[in-house]
């Protein structure tokens, strides 16, 4: 049993209702097995076809689908925002022994709104750690709220009017990182006029496929940060997924990246504090920060060293959130000025940064 499946049991929350779509009868099974075991799931339904699934989603709600990517007739990947539409408040996650972390098809599916993927064994090798990884995984998803209400207004913080305009906005993410972008991406009416770094919690192989599939989110040139390019407005910067994306004033006081190697005290690589912290050195009150989904604490101290210096921090809303760790940790830290769905955050950014005095 996983640490958060108690939890989630003796706070008498319903269980989370999971439909299993897999090719093969032994996965169905195995997995079926796998998630019944575990108080804090239950498999309502079981299918080996996108189109029987969706069927069933017609007249069914279910908190979770688990999804192959090679089914019979529709793939899981062409039927997944079929799902997502038919079952707006479940999440789906990919679990396929064809969908890889770092492949072209694992950005794809996080791109298109999976909130996970995960690699599936071969039907003969569900060892002993898979079904632990499995739950473990999972329970961090659901952890929180299985099935929270859409949030439909935002909510502002207290917080102070800002001093400075908008010099530079910093951008973190991790789990369920690369929907809530293509939603924020999506809710951008006109440019910034600003340099935009952006950390997602990736992995150094997923780098490439995530800056291109991010391109197509968004209608500004996006690249991967380099050693000593200095910063050009309207342009997002990615950070490699072997290195922190930092920024630094150099000479005439232009402002370049710089690129560190070194793991986060919390073993981030990139990590979102960094980031942040040197935002705000270089950039003092100019600097503003927008936190979105993921799990863990990243953001909050670099968010502290924004704010500290008169910038702002904007975290993504508890309802929108695959999990609220990140930006629940920045606000609980009194660090938000306000909660918002993805798609109003660049608003709300460009709004708040036009010029100094404005609250919101």
């Amino acid at each position: 049993m996983s640490p958060l499946s108690p939890i989630l049991a003796s706070q008498s929350r319903p269980q989370v209702r999971a439909m299993v779509v897999d090719d093969s009868v032994v996965v169905r099974t195995m997995i079926a097995r796998i998630l019944n075991g575990d108080p804090a799931f239950s498999v309502v339904h079981k299918t080996n076809s996108a189109e029987h699934a969706l069927r069933y989603l017609a007249a069914h709600e279910v908190d979770l689908v688990l999804l192959d990517i090679e089914l019979p007739g529709q793939s899981g990947l062409a039927a997944l925002p079929a799902f997502l539409r038919a079952n707006p408040q479940g999440k789906v996650v990919i679990l396929s022994g064809n969908c890889e972390e770092g492949s072209g098809a694992a950005v794809e599916a996080l791109a298109l709104g999976a909130s996970d993927i995960f690699a599936k064994p071969g039907s003969g090798s569900f060892g002993e750690q898979f079904p632990q990884a499995l739950i473990d995984r999972l329970s961090r998803l659901f952890g929180a709220h299985p099935q929270q209400p859409a949030e439909t207004q935002p909510v502002l913080m207290a917080a102070s009017k800002p001093s400075a305009p908008l010099a530079c906005l910093g951008i973190g993410a991790s789990t369920g990182g690369i929907h809530a972008l293509g939603q924020l991406f999506a809710g951008m009416s006109a440019p910034l006029g600003v340099p935009i770094l952006l950390t997602q919690h990736l992995p150094v192989s997923f780098t490439s496929y995530f800056v291109q599939q991010l391109a197509r989110m968004t209608s500004l040139p996006v690249k991967v940060g380099e050693q000593g390019e200095l910063l050009a407005p309207d342009t997002v910067y990615v950070a490699p997924g072997d290195a922190n994306l930092q920024v630094r004033r150099g000479l005439y006081g232009r402002v370049m990246v710089t690129l560190n190697p070194e793991r986060t005290p919390a073993g981030n690589l990139p990590g979102v504090d960094p980031m942040f912290t040197s935002m705000a050195e270089a950039y003092g009150p100019g600097a503003a920060g927008v936190v979105l989904t993921g799990m863990g604490r990243d953001g909050t101290a670099g968010g502290h060293d924004i704010v500290a210096g008169g910038g702002w921090i904007v975290a993504q809303n508890e309802a929108s959130s695959v999990v609220w760790g990140m930006p629940g940790s920045v606000t609980g830290a009194g660090l938000s000025c306000a909660l918002l769905d993805p798609y109003a955050i660049m608003d709300f950014v460009a709004r708040r940064g036009k010029s100094r005095g404005l609250t919101h």
